[in-house]
């Protein structure tokens, strides 16, 4: 990897964008994929995306637009990864070239549904990707603070310490810092859990609960995390440092929080079909959930907040119920 190594972002999203600005404070040239030629014909003309962080103003001299997907990989050797997970399998269908010489980034904080695969898994399962040669991007990072150019940490994992490296001195800028882990595994489902709990933080703040009861929550969530990862991939790693904890953190609090913002809905009667729809935006823990719960099955480890979550969502128990039931396993 050099100066010449061609990096792709794939997503139109608010994350994507928020990539996009970060990489082309360090790259001449990027290569962006976008799903509709409308989109990409806006960018040319207004220089931001219409749909997400529409405030970030971006230099489109410095990149080449495509919406072919099999183009873009063709012509990019690093590609990062920021289409929801629930959508993933569906853009990668009509691929007709080959992903095997190429490094895999993932910007997800999903896990693949009904494959109950993280990315990293699915690209390994599914085009025979040495793990090797795939990295995850994690926070705690919300793109709108991003575009606010607030100071803001990634953590990059890859099992090689260089590829890791050469994604994180791409990203790190004055407003952002990047450190780097080996703990694929780790982070990455991390971050898919993260996203069932700022779920259950945002029932909670609709259901009425104040912030002593959902410290208390946040505070079991850690010690969930902590038992998934300990029981499915026992590893050396910190359960208190920022890919872990600060994300959890930063995605049950904060106002950015699709996740927290549909729990709410959740919590104040929505169904999760109206949530999603009044939201327009992927929740990506509503997905999770139930790979999770399908997953645990194996594990069997003690998970009372995913349980809560799971029975509210997809066994459609009240949630003031589940709640009050929950409360009573807390400690």
């Amino acid at each position: 990897m050099n100066a010449n190594t061609r990096i792709a972002v794939l997503g139109g999203g608010s994350w994507a964008t928020a990539l996009v600005k970060l990489l082309l404070n360090n790259c001449d040239q990027l290569n962006w994929f976008f799903r509709g030629a409308d989109d990409i014909q806006y960018i040319k003309k207004f220089h931001h995306n219409p749909k997400y962080l529409s405030s970030v103003q971006l230099p489109i001299e410095k990149i080449r637009f495509y919406n072919n997907m099999s183009q873009i990989i063709e012509n990019s050797d690093i590609l990062v990864f920021a289409i929801p997970a629930p959508f993933l399998k569906e853009s990668l269908r009509e691929l007709n070239t080959p992903l095997q010489k190429k490094f895999i980034v993932s910007a997800i904080k999903g896990i693949v549904p009904n494959d109950n695969l993280t990315v990293a898994e699915f690209f390994n399962k599914n085009y025979s990707i040495p793990f090797s040669s795939i990295g995850i991007i994690s926070g705690p990072c919300h793109a709108e603070e991003v575009a606010l150019e607030r100071l803001s940490y990634l953590t990059i994992s890859c099992k090689s310490k260089i590829k890791a490296e050469f994604i994180a001195s791409r990203l790190r800028c004055n407003y952002l810092k990047a450190n780097i882990s080996k703990d694929i595994y780790g982070t990455e489902y991390a971050a898919v859990l993260k996203n069932i709990y700022a779920i259950s933080a945002g029932i909670c703040h609709g259901l009425g609960y104040g912030d002593n009861f959902i410290a208390v929550l946040v505070s079991n969530a850690t010690q969930e995390i902590k038992r998934f990862l300990d029981s499915t991939y026992k590893n050396k790693r910190r359960i208190n440092s920022s890919a872990y904890l600060g994300d959890l953190l930063v995605t049950s609090y904060s106002q950015f929080s699709r996740n927290r913002t549909f729990g709410t809905m959740i919590g104040k009667g929505y169904s999760p079909k109206n949530a999603q729809l009044e939201m327009n935006m992927i929740a990506e823990g509503y997905f999770a959930v139930k790979c999770i719960n399908e997953i645990n099955k194996e594990y069997n480890v003690k998970m009372p907040i995913c349980d809560a979550v799971y029975n509210v969502l997809y066994d459609k128990i009240a949630p003031a119920i589940e709640i009050q039931l929950l409360t009573e396993k807390l400690k």
